[in-house]
């Protein structure tokens, strides 16, 4: 659409300022294919850092897409370190004691622990990362670093590195402490004795022959050419020598990589290739504000997060703000499935500029689905919480009086949400619910209100209940906001008005909108619910 093409062109959304980049570099090279590059390290499983990285790449691919109107090929590379030694054990396999002997031999060498189709450890994790992959339905291409070097593809880049050998040295050696400058060298040999991945200088380096000296294992004077995978380099080398080898144009990493950026760019060059656009994306924290660690297993995993809410907020999380730190918790799930309904509903009424700037325009790449759902993710919450509904048919027999006609059938998004909601309260919401007993103040205040709520007729809707709830707190002092006006002129409701209801009434700390909730959960059964707080049937159940 030539709006949107024309919005593109200078929107603000972070996806095509990267884009945009990319553009620019492509008319300086005179290159017609953009290449795209993830990493992904196969020791462990894939995580939610990993669909992160993927996602937001996929984000600046179709960003690109747009602003050449597609007629420039592009491609995304998935690109697995398998190569990499073995340096420790993951606590995770079946037995640990039977992986002993392969410590420090490739990834891609180790017997695969867990059984199945795959010979190998990585070639496990490796198919684990694809399935994972593919049922986001990314578009992307698999590539193995060891098949990579084995089947010669980085030969040429190597030959070369053997040949700049001490310029490649002169940018590693004032990264490294003493002792490490004393023993370092890029190259990595696969001992042809032991298997095994060597960290050991170089007795020799000959660029004219392509090979490096070293001693082996077994002390002995060994010479192996740099190319057919009998060599792979450091990670730090490793870096710039895949882009250079494969031309890569764009690669995002965490800011954990960030110091080490421009001895990945300085190696790219003095191997011939010109340094890739980079994305630093800021990590996730726990909810302590630690950073989260696969080893340590704090944080949360995608699979918890896809147990409670659906994979497009967990798009709209990662596409949120990629520069800033943000707490990776069980508690920001409701948040982000209630702003993800939000910016769609919003889309379809939204103009070309505001559409790019929308994040569900880059979750579903430019098609976004145009619609929201008539319950919020937080009003289903509350209503679990109020109704202790244990299924789904009952909370449904709320949301359809609610919304006459919507049915699961005819929702199934809704549907989904609902799953989601009874899940999420069951595990986080019910054992955090404390009721508390009201104070005289409140008490009048709650009497009040029902007395309010009897008078409406059962036809009431939202607007007219959230009008009911603030007549009853508008002449309490305690509940007076004099930054507020009311509708005749006098202050207006705090919102300790409102924390009140939710503590007293439904065991939490706050809510949504409670004229929608009573909406939701009925005017009678809100009644029930004030009688049983003024009883102290509530409190009593904390």
């Amino acid at each position: 659409m030539p709006e949107i093409l024309e919005a593109a062109l200078t929107s603000q959304a972070w996806p095509f300022e990267e884009a945009r980049k990319i553009v620019a570099r492509l008319r300086r090279t005179g290159k017609r294919e953009a290449l795209f590059e993830t990493g992904y390290g196969p020791s462990g499983l894939p995580h939610i850092g990993t669909f992160g990285e993927v996602a937001r790449t996929t984000m600046v691919r179709n960003a690109f897409r747009i602003l050449t109107e597609d007629a420039i090929p592009t491609r995304l590379i998935c690109f697995s370190d398998d190569m990499d030694g073995m340096r420790k054990i993951p606590d995770n396999v079946p037995d640990r004691a039977a992986l002993e002997p392969y410590l420090q031999r490739p990834l891609s060498d180790v017997p695969n622990p867990f059984g199945g189709a795959e010979a190998t450890f990585a070639g496990h994790n490796n198919a684990m990362l694809r399935r994972f992959l593919d049922t986001f339905g990314f578009d992307y291409e698999f590539a193995s670093a060891t098949q990579y070097y084995r089947d010669g593809r980085f030969d040429a880049v190597l030959r070369r590195a053997a040949e700049r050998y001490d310029d490649i040295m002169g940018v590693m050696l004032p990264t490294l402490g003493p002792e490490r400058r004393a023993t370092y060298s890029p190259f990595l040999p696969i001992s042809p004795t032991t298997g095994r991945v060597l960290y050991v200088p170089m007795k020799h380096v000959d660029a004219a022959a392509g090979t490096i000296t070293f001693l082996d294992e077994d002390g002995a004077e060994t010479t192996l050419p740099v190319t057919g995978g009998q060599v792979k380099l450091q990670w730090k080398p490793d870096f710039g020598m895949r882009w250079a080898a494969l031309g890569v144009d764009f690669e995002m990493f965490g800011k954990d990589h960030q110091t080490n950026a421009a001895v990945y760019d300085r190696i790219c060059e003095i191997l011939g290739g010109e340094a890739p656009e980079h994305f630093v994306y800021e990590l996730f924290l726990d909810a302590e504000g630690a950073k989260i660690s696969k080893s340590k297993g704090n944080g949360l995993s995608i699979e918890e997060w896809l147990t409670y809410a659906s994979p497009e907020s967990l798009g709209l999380y990662m596409f949120n703000k990629p520069r800033a730190a943000k707490r990776l918790h069980f508690d920001v799930i409701p948040k982000a499935v209630e702003d993800y309904y939000a910016f769609a509903s919003a889309y379809e009424r939204q103009d070309a500029k505001s559409r790019l700037q929308n994040p569900t325009f880059h979750i579903h790449g430019g098609e976004p689905p145009v619609k929201g759902i008539p319950v919020s993710f937080a009003l289903l919450l509350n209503l679990v919480s109020a109704s202790n509904a244990a299924d789904p048919k009952t909370l449904w027999g709320f949301i359809s009086r609610y919304a006459p006609g919507v049915t699961a059938q005819s929702d199934p998004e809704l549907d989904r949400l609902v799953g989601y909601a009874l899940r999420y309260f069951e595990d986080f919401v019910r054992p955090t619910k404390r009721f508390r007993a009201p104070d005289e103040v409140e008490r009048a205040a709650l009497a009040d209100l029902d007395r309010r709520l009897a008078a409406l007729p059962d036809t009431a809707d939202a607007a007219a209940i959230q009008d009911a709830v603030l007549d009853a707190a508008r002449p309490v002092p305690r509940y007076q906001d004099e930054k507020k006006k009311g509708p005749d002129g006098g202050p207006g409701v705090s919102l300790e008005w409102f924390s009140a209801l939710y503590q007293v009434l439904i065991g939490q700390e706050r809510g949504p909108r409670f004229g929608s909730f009573v909406a939701l959960y009925g005017i009678d059964e809100t009644r029930r619910l004030i009688a049983r707080a003024l009883d102290g049937s509530l409190a009593s159940t904390a």
